[in-house]
């Protein structure tokens, strides 16, 4: 059966009818708990591993299948002909970013998807990517560390290795010929609650914070001067982002077969500086005056946590995760020296009527407590 773990119970009458691949993730769970609870959608959510918390609804229905198998997502996606808008909030990073391999891998999971969809619902009005603000430059550099960049979405392409987001948008355009409208979202660092975020902001402080509370540690940054005290990245709430997205899929007054692109972040900019000591008092570990630290490393401080997480884990009475569901260390440390700013503009989507802004400190504390509400972080 295609929908697999579909919910019992009369399913209503919808007018509209979503597949969000990636519905596990930060941002797809998002849109699927926004679009449920209009009563003229049905959702189809998508992932590779099974749902950790189930939605819970009869318009909802989950489907286990690998993207990247072509068999499997024929088999799984046959049944699926109903639907009229189509989300891709998804990626496999086995492969490094800006390699080859990383760029033929996501290409093929998306063409596996269109190939079933585009065959069988032939009612397709729209297609939502969500690629990211690595859109403006390559992670491979060079860089420039005395430019100051704001993107907008007219910035041209970077030339430099490959960036499998450019694949994908060459991919949608090519493949939905005029025929059907689709945008892009470039969201900037997410906040929301996932454990399978391969990039996951929220588990890496809710953690690390954890660990500091639980074994009387220091609530250090470990990055560069410039990282902490200069604005250097934009946030992007979940939330925020979701909504962007479905009002990109159904506002019909800026829906193009041509694509239309969109910067999907907060709006208002922030400082580590200023946000670090409430994080720390948020998740009671111990602020020290000095809370800077270039010679702090995250990766390196955390590898040898795994048992005091599971410590963790147990006396809160948590749903079992390992650390590594929730952190990734090795992003933390690149994320906090990161030698380019990557700022972008929300003219656009702001112009068009997209008016839903978030201060990215109360995002923070936001998620903190939705996480803790699901039990996966104390």
């Amino acid at each position: 059966m295609a929908a697999e773990e579909s919910n019992n119970g009369a399913e209503a009458a919808a007018d509209c009818v979503a597949i969000i691949f990636g519905v596990t993730g930060l941002v797809g769970r998002e849109i699927a708990r926004r679009l449920i609870s209009k009563n003229k959608w049905k959702v189809y959510g998508v992932a590779r591993r099974y749902e950790s918390f189930p939605i819970l609804s009869p318009n909802y229905h989950f489907i286990s299948c690998d993207l990247l198998n072509p068999q499997e997502t024929e088999i799984k996606l046959s049944m699926v002909q109903d639907v009229t808008h189509m989300f891709w909030v998804t990626w496999t990073g086995e492969f490094p970013l800006d390699s080859r391999e990383c760029c033929e891998q996501n290409e093929a999971m998306v063409s596996n998807a269109l190939n079933v969809i585009l065959a069988k619902s032939k009612a397709l009005k729209h297609v939502s990517l969500q690629t990211g603000m690595k859109h403006y430059l390559s992670l491979r550099g060079p860089f420039d560390v005395k430019q100051v960049s704001v993107y907008d979405e007219k910035c041209p392409r970077t030339s430099e290795g490959y960036n499998f987001y450019y694949a994908l948008e060459d991919l949608l355009k090519k493949r939905l010929a005029g025929k059907v409208a689709w945008s892009v979202l470039r969201p900037g660092l997410l906040t929301g609650s996932s454990n399978t975020a391969l990039y996951n902001i929220m588990g890496c402080l809710a953690i690390y914070g954890a660990i500091c509370k639980h074994l009387n540690l220091p609530f250090v940054f470990g990055g560069t001067r410039e990282c902490w005290e200069e604005v250097f990245i934009d946030g992007s709430d979940a939330r925020l982002v979701a909504e962007q997205h479905i009002w990109a899929a159904t506002d019909d007054g800026i829906s193009s077969t041509d694509g239309q692109a969109f910067n999907a972040i907060n709006g208002p900019s922030f400082t580590w500086k200023e946000i670090w000591p409430v994080l720390g008092k948020k998740f009671g570990a111990e602020v020290p005056e000095e809370m800077f630290s270039n010679d702090f490393w995250f990766a390196k401080a955390m590898s040898d946590k795994k048992e005091a997480w599971q410590e963790i884990v147990v006396k809160e009475g948590l749903v079992h995760t390992e650390m590594e569901d929730l952190a990734n260390w090795e992003f933390l440390d690149i994320l906090f020296r990161f030698p380019m700013k990557m700022l972008g503009t929300r003219g656009k989507a702001d112009r068009l009527g997209f008016t839903m802004r978030c201060k990215t400190l109360e995002s923070i504390l936001y998620w903190v407590d939705f996480m803790r509400e699901e039990k996966m972080i104390p």
